[in-house]
């Protein structure tokens, strides 16, 4: 007899960074998550797989945006080169330890030949397992039932502030298409980019007559997306605090609140229907998700785990543990993976306890078998929290083998054996700051929206004056160019690291060469003089998408306003 049923999503994105700097910002951001969470996690699904016999039964988002760059051949060199950098640097440092000058000098030695033996093992899968293709892995245990892969916004576009359907769809449409090219399937699920969504909305056309822009989730069944995920605070109700992401790949933001809502009614141990089409919504659960992500109480944050922030000057190695919250980066002792290791033992049997009596005690109180719905940043495991991809493992492996009560499923496969009843209108939402945009339009970032919503009409403009693909190669080329930039420069990465502080040179320049590349393009085709050298170099830099069709900008009809009662949930109970 179960008590209901976990589903375990891992959103995988990082912004497109190839052949746009190294450090700190850059490529090489990729390969460290490369290296520390992507590798290692398809190292856990397989050997629980091929060693143990268990089906992982994660829920995977790979952004396409994402997927394309471990695609990429010049990435994957890239990635090689960078492990023997590695390799080479902790290689120094095994033979500088031990130094009788150095306190605590055989430990370091200790700690140096532990890195050279996890680096080397991390190219050894990455070359000799994984024949250098991760999205072949990932198809693998797709295929194998052992995860369920997601798509999303080609880009990660920040949905609600696009200001045409057709750039909208051409997101979700490319994004949809690239998963299914590069895992052989087309995606049930999708994360929303930010967990950003809006409602449908009345506004004036250009012939002065009210017309009706639908909600997201009517772009969403158009793609044939089945579902998606949200905030707890967004089906729930209430302050929105707690909600955000505290760990992750952009690190801490500054938190303003909206004013706390009217509680709903409603819960998150159950997926919904939307009003507007038929796709179904499931939010993170709050005391699930908080027993992770909070930086004050979370599991990553315990004293014995890895120091993220200090590095050995010379050889870059993470040699120290974080200690305290309190203590200070020259305070911090040195790190130990035997107690980390014995910590992630720990710490999985109190989640594995804490999963089953949030489920059973929701049985008890409701007679209904609920749903345990968390979602993460997939590089919070093992990027961030260095151990948190063994944490998976143990929680998997325990679950399995020990708490059969709950049910394991991925995404997908909960919403085929329990299809939503209800149906739920949600508000206007995100995971940012406050549970609203703040985040990607504010002082900051409020210059960028007018460029972004100019290059939505003229693509629009251009690509309707070719519904049929042209003759001329060169002129199909910069077409296809054309929408491959205008995507680019969409991505909600520049707008949340300007805000964010944590790149925001970096992001600024980012936006603006792609904003720049697009309007070059645009010229050479409203000029028709389409210059082959330059495209070709734009093309050898922004090669994401190779088989997009730049069509997929048609203009999309005005819609009309839908009948009343198509609205099938009030906001609130």
């Amino acid at each position: 007899m179960t008590v209901g049923s976990f589903v375990f999503m891992l959103h995988s994105h990082l912004p497109y960074y190839r052949m746009a700097g190294m450090w700190p910002f850059g490529e090489e951001n990729l390969y460290e998550c490369m290296s520390e969470t992507y590798v290692p996690l398809l190292n856990a699904i397989s050997e629980l797989y091929e060693e143990e016999g268990i089906k992982a039964k994660l829920t995977v988002g790979i952004t396409p945006i994402l997927a394309e760059q471990l695609n990429d051949e010049h990435l994957k060199n890239g990635f090689i080169e960078y492990l023997d950098s590695r390799i080479n640097s902790v290689a120094k440092d095994l033979e500088r330890y031990p130094d009788p000058k150095v306190e605590h000098s055989q430990h370091l030695k200790y700690l140096a030949k532990y890195y050279f033996d996890w680096f080397n093992h991390i190219k050894d899968s990455f070359v000799n397992k994984y024949n250098k293709d991760l999205i072949g892995a990932f198809k693998k245990y797709q295929d194998l039932g052992c995860i369920e892969i997601t798509t999303s916004g080609a880009t990660h576009g920040f949905s609600p502030l696009l200001a045409t359907d057709s750039n909208l769809n051409a997101q979700f449409k490319v994004g949809s298409d690239t998963t299914k090219r590069l895992f052989g399937k087309k995606a049930k699920g999708c994360w929303l980019p930010e967990c950003a969504y809006r409602q449908g909305y009345e506004y004036i056309g250009k012939d002065g007559q009210k017309k009706w822009r639908p909600a997201i989730e009517v772009t969403l069944q158009n793609n044939d997306i089945e579902y998606f995920f949200t905030e707890s605070h967004v089906i729930e109700g209430g302050n929105s605090v707690g909600n955000r992401r505290v760990v992750g790949i952009y690190g801490n933001i500054e938190y303003i609140p909206l004013p706390e809502r009217e509680a709903t009614g409603y819960d998150t141990y159950s997926a919904y229907w939307l009003p507007d089409a038929q796709v179904a919504v499931m939010g993170r659960n709050d005391r699930a998700g908080f027993q992770v992500w909070s930086a004050a109480d979370g599991y990553p944050g315990d004293g014995l785990y890895r120091e993220f922030h200090k590095k050995d000057d010379k050889s870059g190695m993470n040699y120290w543990r974080i200690t305290s919250p309190t203590t200070d980066l020259g305070d911090k002792m040195l790190y130990d993976p035997v107690l980390a290791m014995n910590q992630v033992n720990s710490n999985s049997d109190h989640y594995t306890t804490l999963l089953y009596h949030l489920l059973n005690d929701y049985k008890k109180s409701t007679g209904k078998e609920g749903l345990l719905m968390v979602s993460f940043d997939t590089e919070l495991y093992g990027h961030w929290w260095f151990e948190g991809v063994e944490f998976i493992k143990q929680v998997i492996r325990k679950l399995n083998n020990f708490i059969p009560e709950i049910e394991r499923c991925t995404a997908g496969e909960y919403l085929e054996k329990h299809p939503p009843v209800d149906t739920i209108q949600i508000p206007e939402s995100s995971w940012g700051q406050g549970g609203h945009f703040y985040v990607w339009l504010n002082h900051l970032t409020e210059w960028m929206w007018p460029i972004i919503h100019a290059c939505e009409k003229r693509i629009i403009d251009i690509v309707s004056k070719y519904e049929k693909i042209p003759e001329n190669k060169l002129l199909h080329r910069a077409l296809n160019q054309l929408a491959r930039e205008n995507l680019l420069l969409q991505s909600s990465d520049w707008p949340f690291l300007i805000t964010t502080w944590q790149a925001k040179d970096y992001a600024t320049d980012r936006f603006n060469e792609h904003v720049e590349r697009f309007s070059l393009i645009a010229d050479m085709i409203e000029s028709g003089n389409i210059n082959d050298e330059e495209l070709k170099k734009i093309e050898s830099i922004d090669n994401c998408f190779p088989v997009i069709d730049y069509r997929v900008y048609l203009p999309i009809e005005e819609g009309k306003i839908p009948q009343q009662e198509a609205k099938l949930a009030p906001l609130y109970k």
